[in-house]
């Protein structure tokens, strides 16, 4: 059953494990419009398709807004309900960008305290596999692992999708009813 967005919600999942499916439904379940905050830039054309999949899959009422490194203040800036997709795809741009990650964490956390919601948050969880065999790989793993263990103490609410099964890792306390 999908319960109503409370103020915060983190979803978690591994790649293709209907963790943004989840997110769009639980923002859906708020009355329109919609800001759909997307992180991703398109590096080549198999992104491209990607990004445009996203688009036609989601139904009227959707505002997009690109934002591959400002999510702080596009959340600040939001009004209604918000869904971020994705903070992993996020912190890769800064660290490509080769951006101040502690810095830029704690403000994407300021900015999520100060969000009237409902916000609902997509990430990849990427701690469960082996340890990387690079630097860069294992940095941007425990960045990811620090930020969504940041958010979750802040969040109402935290979901982990696998194979398109929600489950809640966090439950969310007196918010409403079940949708659906």
């Amino acid at each position: 059953m999908l319960q109503a967005a409370p103020r915060m919600t983190l979803v978690l999942g591994g790649a293709r494990s209907g963790k943004s499916t989840h997110a769009e439904a639980l923002i859906e379940s708020c009355p329109p419009p919609w800001t759909y905050l997307a992180t991703a830039r398109a590096w080549d054309d198999e992104m491209r398709a990607r990004i445009a999949l996203h688009r036609e899959r989601r139904s009227e009422g959707w505002m997009t807004r690109d934002v591959p490194r400002d999510l702080a203040d596009a959340i600040r800036e939001a009004r209604g309900p918000v869904l971020v997709d994705c903070l992993t795809l996020w912190l890769t741009n800064l660290m490509l960008d080769e951006a101040d990650l502690a810095e830029a964490c704690e403000d994407l956390a300021a900015a999520c305290a100060e969000a009237a919601g409902p916000l609902v948050l997509v990430s990849n969880e990427v701690g469960l596999g082996i340890v990387p065999d690079n630097a860069m790989a294992r940095a941007f793993r425990d960045a990811a692992g620090r930020l969504h263990q940041r958010l979750a103490r802040e969040a109402d609410r935290v979901v982990f999708v696998v194979a398109g099964l929600p489950m809640v890792v966090k439950p969310a306390t007196g918010q409403g009813g079940e949708i659906g």
